[in-house]
Parts: C-alpha cells; sequence; structure tokens
C-alpha cells in the first residue's frame, strides 16, 4: 500500500476528476488524501457532505471563508503584490499561481507521500519544488495551464514560467494524465514528452439510479428544453452564440443556463436575449454534485459550446459534455479538437457545429425539434455510448494500470 496525496486548488465538490481519482486509487488499496482550499461556505458543506462512506479522505490546506479572518489577509495581500510585482517587473512568484502555493508545498512535504499528485497551476510549481528534493510526483494535465484563458487575460499571466513547470513535470512523471488524445498528443509534441494516458473526465453509470425523475428546472412541459451548465455564467464559454441563434430557432423551447451568476455576468448577459424569448429563458444556481445528473436529465438538449481559438478549450473534452451523455440528451457541440474526438467515434449522439456560427447552432437545434425521431435516437445514443464506451467504469481499467506501473 502506497501512501498518496492529491493537491488540488479550490473545493473538493467542485473538482469531480480527482475525486474518481482518489476513489480508484483507494479502491486499489492505497492509502489517500486529497488536499484542497476552502473559500465558499455553501461549497465547504457541499465537501463536507461528499466525504461521508469514502474510503480516502480530504482536508483543506487553508481556510478562507470569510469567518476565517487571521491569517488570511496576509495571503491574499501576498497574492496581490505577487500580481503587481510580475505586471509592473515580469518577476515570478509562485504566489501569482494562486493563494496558498507555498501552504500548498508546506503540506507536501510535511505529507511525504510515496506519490503527490498535482492538478493545479499552484501544483505545478509544488510538483517542481517536490521534484527538487527527490520526491515522486504525478500531474494531471486537466487543463493546459499555460495555454488557456482568453488573449486579454493571458497579458497578466506568468505564461513563461507556466510553459517551464508544464515541461519538466511532462518530461519527468512517470504518472501523467489529461483529458483527451488530441491534448495528449500536444502535450507530448509542445515539450518533447512521453505521451500522458489519458482518462475521460466520464462518471459512473451506477450514479444513474440517483436520479430523482423529479423536474424542478422545467416550467412548460410540453415545450422541448435546452441545457447548458458551467462553473460560471459568463462570457468566453460559448453562450456568445446562443442568444443571436435564437431568432432563428423554428419551434417553442425552454432555454435552462445553470452557473454562478454575478452582478458582472448580469449585466453582460441581458442585452444579448432577444426580448421575445426572456420568458422562455431560465437561470439556475449551481446544485450538489448528488443532485448535478438529476437536473441535467430533466431536459433534451445539452449544449458544449467551447471555444476553438483557446488551445486548452480546444483540446480538452470538458465534464459537460459527458454528462449530457450520462443523463442521456443529445448533443450540439461546436466543432473543437477534443469534441470531435468524442462525436467521431459516436456521431449517432448529436451533431458538431462550426464555432462563433449561430445560424448553424439554431439550424442543429431546428433538425432536432423538428424531426421528434431524430430527437428520440440522439438520446438513445447518448446512453447507449455512455454504457458501453463512456462511462468511469470503462476507463477504471486504464487508470489500475498506470498505478500498476507505478507501484
Amino acid at each position: 500500500m502506497a501512501k498518496i496525496l492529491i493537491l488540488i486548488g479550490g473545493h473538493l465538490s467542485t473538482a469531480p476528476r480527482p475525486q474518481k481519482e482518489a476513489a480508484a486509487l483507494a479502491n486499489a488499496g492505497h492509502d489517500v488524501t486529497v488536499r484542497g482550499f476552502w473559500f465558499e461556505p455553501e461549497l465547504v458543506e457541499r465537501d463536507r457532505l461528499l466525504m461521508a462512506d469514502k474510503k480516502w479522505r480530504f482536508a483543506p490546506i487553508i481556510d478562507f471563508q470569510p469567518s476565517q479572518k487571521f491569517p488570511n489577509w496576509l495571503i491574499r495581500l501576498q497574492g496581490r503584490l505577487a500580481r503587481e510585482k510580475f505586471q509592473r517587473f515580469g518577476i515570478f512568484s509562485p504566489e501569482i499561481l494562486g493563494y496558498g502555493a507555498k501552504a500548498m508545498l508546506q503540506v507536501a512535504l510535511k505529507t511525504r507521500a510515496d506519490l503527490t499528485i498535482v492538478h493545479s497551476e499552484a501544483g505545478l510549481w509544488v510538483g517542481n519544488q517536490l521534484l527538487d528534493r527527490g520526491l515522486r510526483v504525478g500531474v494531471d494535465f486537466e487543463d493546459w495551464f499555460s495555454q488557456d484563458l482568453l488573449p486579454e487575460a493571458r497579458i497578466t499571466r506568468p505564461i513563461t514560467q507556466l510553459k517551464i513547470l508544464e515541461a519538466r513535470l511532462a518530461q519527468e512523471c512517470s504518472y501523467c494524465l489529461t483529458t483527451s488524445d488530441v491534448l495528449a498528443e500536444a502535450i507530448a509534441k509542445a515539450y518533447n514528452a512521453p505521451k500522458p494516458k489519458v482518462i475521460y473526465n466520464v462518471f459512473p453509470w451506477s450514479e444513474r439510479s440517483q436520479i430523482d425523475q423529479q423536474k424542478r428546472d422545467r416550467q412548460n412541459h410540453k415545450l422541448p428544453s435546452l441545457h447548458w451548465f458551467s462553473q460560471t455564467i459568463g462570457p468566453g464559454r460559448g453562450l456568445e452564440i446562443l442568444f443571436p441563434a435564437l431568432p432563428h430557432i423554428q419551434i417553442p423551447l425552454e432555454i435552462h443556463l445553470r452557473g454562478n451568476y454575478p452582478q458582472s455576468s448580469r449585466q453582460w448577459l441581458e442585452p444579448l436575449v432577444p426580448d421575445q424569448w426572456r420568458d422562455r429563458l431560465f437561470i439556475h444556481p449551481t446544485v450538489p454534485n448528488s443532485e448535478l445528473l438529476s437536473r441535467i436529465a430533466e431536459h433534451d438538449i445539452g449544449l458544449a459550446l467551447e471555444r476553438s481559438d483557446i488551445p486548452s478549450r480546444n483540446l480538452t473534452v470538458t465534464n459537460k459534455l459527458f454528462q449530457y451523455i450520462q443523463a442521456g440528451l443529445a448533443v450540439i457541440a461546436t466543432d473543437t479538437d477534443g469534441q470531435r474526438e468524442i462525436l467521431s467515434q459516436h456521431p449517432a449522439i448529436g451533431q458538431l457545429i462550426t464555432n462563433n456560427h449561430p445560424i448553424e447552432l439554431a439550424q442543429a437545434i431546428n433538425q432536432l425539434l423538428n424531426h421528434p425521431d431524430k430527437l428520440h435516437n440522439a438520446k438513445k445514443a447518448s446512453l447507449q455510448a455512455f454504457q458501453e464506451k463512456l462511462s468511469w467504469e470503462q476507463q477504471i481499467g486504464k487508470l489500475s494500470q498506470l498505478i500498476g506501473e507505478n507501484f
């Protein structure tokens, strides 16, 4: 049995991939601990609920909740100063990668695990520090951090330093994962490294038994329903092509968006919504992990409108695509390299559309709604693909093989 530490950059409840990794490692007989950070009281409660009856443990490295005033202000100040120092003088310090990077390192050094697996930007720096000390490190490139974000956001990011950190981990870590074949190939080529093992962001078939069969989102059950979700509702997540598509949709339907919806997002989104659609657009808050599949399963079509002009977004396959399939929804997805990887293998589940093409999105929606048999068959094909090829049960074997190679 090995002692394994998994480091994440936030709440456990917002990190489904590390949860599944921890469960697989624990089920293989290893002693597994996940460490992250706490920020929001509601998510803290979700984290605590998730930990019930688990074979592995979670504990926060730092609790940043508003009630915890000291010494959090000092760590936040260090992060702000690090960002200002980089923007003004180009000087890199690990605090720019996330609150508590040095605290994360101290936890890893104190734990002295047989394998420490990193998932976040700060984790990239921690992993390099552990390698310097001769410790064993694994990395999961859930995101290609040096190739992420919108161009205007990248200006203030330490891209060169991130590439250096990523390159070393890709080259030296024998436990190295990512989310799609195209992303694995791109990372291997960029860093002259072995190709990471591909573990899709899929979910267990067994979770379908927990679907509550209730209709809590939908208002008019006679209308078909579209669903889109993300951690945050805002620009850069594909919604820009949804609203211009609405006037070209021929059949009435409901549109349901789910995610955090701050005031800045309201100011951005509300002017985009055509007046005639306002009474059929519904915004929902995030829900606990245990409820999300039930809420997705209420709907008919899942929208995965990822951008192709951001390399990380173009190459990965996000959670939402697989959760739509798990829920048995028809899928309309933008033609990113990662999403094409899945829909080329399972074309019956839905349709790829050109990115930033509202008319094509409207046409895809019309095709499904004007031909109920197509919608029915796509939903049926999603469930079949999920059960036979795209469930977590199908991925465990690859992860078990990698675990066996490392221990």
